[in-house]
């Protein structure tokens, strides 16, 4: 066990924000899965400030997800800071996040995200700010720098401690690369050796290995996954399980074909099913990555629009697994 400040988490496993993929239902999903931590997709500053209705949306948190944090972007001290506030006045989160590591030109042309590593005087700033309007832990995620030529992630990361930080997450990439080329773990171990509160890891995690030389080469409190959790949610068990040096058996394929279909179900309970089936669209594919003929059905989930067709499509793909080990 180890804390974020007073925020207990019960093993070093941390589940990242991804886009558009972690609502309610996905970081409950982790924690069931094995995740200590679950972190929200970005929330605007400006869309709270506003009073966006999607946004407000988007801080919803329901039971079974704790603990959880909730990611702020934006580039003003003070409405960062109201948005620290509202989050802290209307939701039950447990940390704050701010994200200062997101890459995307949309993000980073507003000044926020990865663009703020340009500026560590004004990132400062902001985490200042919303330390001071919230009793919550404040988190701050970071790249390893613009570009090759200025890796500044260390000094970066001892300013955001000042400045109130309880934990720093490092992506091993500059933001020129966006998510192409290798993470560099020296990066997150220089950020390791920079500050005295907790460091997380993140960047190409795909398997236990992966894990465990993150954890050996740089030092790092938690690794962070994102990506390799894609169809994929069991890697979490695997990985508890093996940081506990306990064995453990990886789904079969018939058995991540039910994964996907209890995910759909949950999603469109949640958000009705024409939503939930939408966002299951892109979803429901990666649980067949890997599997025999399943290219027929990854292209027709990419259209499924109702819970029972996707039924339909699983248990084709079912019986195409179940011909194929006839064989």
């Amino acid at each position: 066990m180890w804390k974020i400040g007073n925020v207990s988490l019960r093993n070093r496993i941390v589940a990242a924000p991804l886009a558009g993929i972690s609502n309610p239902v996905y970081r409950k999903m982790m924690h069931e899965y094995g995740a200590a931590l679950a972190v929200s997709e970005m929330i605007s500053d400006k869309a709270l400030h506003y009073r966006s209705r999607k946004t407000y949306d988007m801080c919803r948190i329901i039971d079974g997800e704790h603990p959880v944090s909730l990611q702020l972007f934006g580039s003003d001290p003070d409405t960062m800071a109201e948005a620290a506030q509202y989050l802290t006045e209307n939701t039950s989160c447990d940390i704050i996040d701010i994200n200062m590591g997101c890459p995307v030109p949309k993000v980073v042309k507003g000044h926020a995200g990865s663009w703020l590593m340009q500026d560590p005087e004004l990132a400062a700033r902001i985490v200042k700010a919303v330390v001071e309007h919230t009793n919550r832990p404040v988190t701050v995620k970071i790249r390893a720098g613009w570009d090759s030529n200025h890796i500044n992630c260390a000094e970066f990361a001892a300013r955001m401690e000042e400045a109130g930080a309880a934990a720093i997450a490092v992506h091993g990439r500059t933001k020129a690369q966006l998510y192409e080329g290798t993470s560099n773990p020296e990066y997150i171990r220089m950020v390791k050796e920079a500050v005295s509160v907790p460091v997380i890891g993140n960047g190409d995690i795909r398997t236990v290995e992966d894990a465990q030389r993150m954890f050996a080469y740089t030092g790092c409190d938690a690794v962070m996954i994102g990506r390799g959790l894609l169809g994929r949610p069991f890697f979490l068990t695997e990985l508890d399980h093996a940081l506990r040096g306990e064995a453990y058996t990886m789904p079969s394929y018939e058995e991540r074909l039910d994964l996907a279909l209890e995910y759909a179900r949950q999603l469109c309970a949640y958000e009705g099913e024409n939503t939930g089936m939408r966002m299951m669209r892109s979803m429901a594919a990666w649980y067949l990555a890997g599997m025999p003929h399943s290219a027929k059905y990854r292209n027709e989930l990419s259209t499924v629009s109702t819970y029972e067709d996707m039924v339909r499509i699983m248990d084709s793909c079912r019986a195409k697994l179940r011909e194929v080990q006839a064989l």
